[in-house]
């Protein structure tokens, strides 16, 4: 029980990374191989903003929390789109590998950014927001879940929640859905295509932040390089998914967590990439647009 809760703590964070994947994918048709790092920024925001307050010590546990997560959000979003309009847009009309190198070229900067003017070490967590969290258990179903797990699930499964709606309720969401289908077609009736992508980007990248958050809390320490291996089992998630699918990018996250997670308690921690990787490559051979990617017929 406790290794299946595990499992969606980390399913939960790594769907949220993937649906940054996923949002862009489904408008651009490319990957942005930088959200990995937006990821990292968002973790190295959200902790230094708590060492602020703690230093301060004038605003209480939970207002210096919500502070953390909306710096760390907006922050995350305006690299997301600065990346979005130095990066990507330029590109846009080029060949399909030059907007693919840009983007490695993005992430590599990022991580040498942080790495140089932050830290190469680890950054802790502060503890005096997360020890509370984690020492608040109860009891389910003969298993301990702490506050803190009940959080990450809680949030995740509420932003997730809230883009599902937005993306199918709003006037944004139902511009990102035309752009998805056909961007000619989209600006030809008056939807603003170059402002659609940005807005994209922006929402993408604060939830990736959002679960850079969360996952330093849940691992207490952060890296300049922790986008790297976090990116890409997200972007696995996605594309086990679906990619371009939003429900999809949500239960491709979970499933990797929980995979990962139950191959660590079977058969140890070395095992558990090589299980996640396994279950994509069986999947895609039955499923190659993923487990609830559609075929799309062309129509001429």
């Amino acid at each position: 029980m406790e290794t299946l809760l595990n499992g969606l703590v980390r399913g939960a964070i790594y769907a949220l990374i993937a649906l940054g994947y996923t949002m862009v994918y489904g408008i651009l048709g490319m990957i942005n191989f930088a959200h990995g790092e937006v990821y990292m920024i968002g973790m190295f925001a959200g902790i230094l903003t708590l060492a602020a307050c703690a230093s301060l010590d004038v605003l209480p546990f939970g207002i210096s929390l919500a502070l953390a997560f909306g710096m760390a959000m907006t922050i995350s979003a305006a690299y997301g789109y600065t990346n979005e309009r130095v990066a990507y847009r330029p590109l846009r009309k080029a060949h399909i590998l030059a907007p693919l190198i840009s983007a490695v070229g993005v992430s590599t900067f990022l991580q040498n950014f942080i790495m140089n003017a932050q830290t190469k070490d680890k950054l802790d967590f502060p503890q005096a927001y997360s020890q509370p969290l984690v020492e608040t258990t109860f009891q389910l179903g003969g298993a301990q879940i702490s506050l803190l797990q009940i959080l990450i699930i809680g949030l995740s499964v509420a932003l997730m929640v809230g883009l599902q709606l937005l993306v199918m309720y709003t006037p944004l969401g139902k511009a990102m859905r035309a752009c998805s289908q056909d961007r000619t077609m989209a600006s030809l009736v008056g939807i603003p295509v170059d402002r659609v992508i940005t807005y994209t980007f922006i929402i993408g990248s604060a939830l990736a932040a959002a679960a850079g958050m969360l996952f330093s809390m849940y691992n207490s320490v952060a890296r300049f390089d922790s986008g790297y291996i976090a990116g890409l089992r997200a972007f696995t998630a996605a594309v086990l998914g679906g990619i371009g699918n939003i429900p999809g990018a949500m239960l491709g996250g979970f499933l990797i967590g929980l995979i990962e997670d139950l191959t660590a308690y079977h058969y140890g921690a070395d095992w558990k990439d090589i299980s996640a990787f396994c279950a994509l490559m069986i999947i895609l051979i039955f499923r190659p647009r993923g487990l609830l990617g559609e075929r799309v017929a062309e129509k001429l």
